[in-house]
């Protein structure tokens, strides 16, 4: 009996275990249930359930499918006549059709058309039918660019303009690398599962994307004249990227969606972000916190004393400094550093440098010979000599 007659001796509702006025949730869900218990990945070596795989898998491809399974209701509900052993051969005249379809083409080649084991996974897992002639969606590619940044736009985040040129849909054939105006048909290489399997060496394999399709699970006889099969081509086109307050100098951030476009409705890609941060002239940064140097004089880190700083983007603030505050040392003034993630700000780390002046006038050097002359009997390097 051909596969086209098959219909008429074949009970696809029973065989999924569901009535004839199934819905179509119902008996995707009959399938899934079914498929997963028989796959033969799950049960190697039990013939009887990887034959209720094919079995449920068939019918599926038939009564999952709402014009199919139109077709196949109309074809049962017919007279025993028109079932296939009313004529010769047990099929049907060419080109006979009934009901406003071919008879013939009821239900197509397992080996050739649409149809077949790549769409029996592909709906296990949600996919649609191959009978639909529709290409895998697929997401696009992610893409890599840099932008160089103020100090203070990484402070308080910044939204720029990005410029890309990407590898994205190819603008004559969509992404899909056939000719304008030809048909794809099930990828020949991979059957329409669009991968296959390779040795591994040691008698193991492992499955790769389809090198013809491309894991498109379609194929096309011409390809495209523009991008020659591949699908891609260059793009332009500029974007608007939010920069979040607080990146540091060569941070890496990840722009969702942002990317090369996928192909046949797949989603787009990521874009990925190198900043580059421009050194402030005063200011420097140490994780959360801002850095500051300040010059100060000898008679103000000797004596004590107060003195004003600058802050970013602030008013000043005082700085007390204690007698005999030495050289290098660093004092901290909260709530004046980078804004964290939770609201919170860091703080300002202030080193003090002591100024020696370069020229001094005759009043200067007096006072400085005098201070000499009172603290002769107390040299700094004594010790330095008792230790060596």
């Amino acid at each position: 009996m051909s596969a086209k007659a098959d219909w008429a001796s074949k009970d696809f509702y029973a065989e999924l275990g569901v009535k004839k006025d199934a819905t179509q949730d119902e008996i995707k869900k009959a399938y899934r249930k079914l498929a997963r218990a028989n796959h033969p990945d799950s049960n190697p070596g039990d013939t009887a359930k990887h034959e209720k795989f094919k079995t449920v898998a068939e019918a599926y491809d038939v009564v999952g499918d709402p014009e199919k399974r139109k077709e196949y209701d109309e074809f049962r509900s017919m007279p025993a006549g028109f079932s296939g052993g009313g004529f010769p051969g047990g099929g049907f005249p060419g080109g006979y059709s009934a009901g406003g379809f071919d008879l013939n083409d009821l239900l197509r080649d397992r080996t050739g058309g649409g149809g077949g084991f790549g769409d029996m996974f592909g709906d296990l897992f949600g996919g649609g039918g191959r009978a639909r002639q529709q290409p895998r969606p697929r997401k696009g590619a992610d893409a890599e660019t840099s932008a160089t940044i103020s100090f203070t736009d990484a402070l308080e985040g910044v939204t720029i303009s990005l410029r890309l040129a990407s590898d994205g849909a190819c603008a004559t054939c969509h992404g899909t690398g056939g000719k304008p105006g030809t048909r794809p048909h099930v990828c020949p290489t991979c059957e329409g599962t669009g991968y296959v399997a390779v040795s591994a060496g040691g008698g193991f394999s492992m499955n790769e994307t389809c090198p013809t399709c491309h894991g498109s699970r379609m194929a096309y006889d011409e390809a495209c004249p523009v991008c020659h099969g591949s699908g891609r081509g260059t793009s332009s086109r500029t974007i608007q990227a939010r920069i979040p307050a607080g990146v540091r100098d060569g941070q890496r951030i990840r722009l969702r969606g942002k990317g090369s476009p996928g192909d046949n409705g797949g989603p787009a890609g990521d874009l990925y972000v190198t900043v580059k941060v421009r050194p402030h002239a005063i200011f420097g940064r140490k994780d959360d916190n801002l850095t500051l140097e300040v010059p100060v004089g000898f008679d103000e880190a000797a004596l004590g004393a107060e003195i004003k700083v600058p802050t970013l983007g602030g008013a000043p603030v005082t700085l007390r400094l204690p007698a005999g505050t030495p050289n290098g040392r660093t004092f901290r003034v909260r709530g004046k550093g980078v804004k964290k993630a939770d609201g919170t700000q860091g703080d300002l780390l202030v080193t003090v440098e002591v100024h020696v002046p370069a020229v001094l006038d005759a009043a200067a050097r007096e006072a400085i010979e005098a201070y000499r002359a009172a603290t002769s009997d107390k040299p700094l390097r004594t010790r330095l000599f008792e230790e060596a």
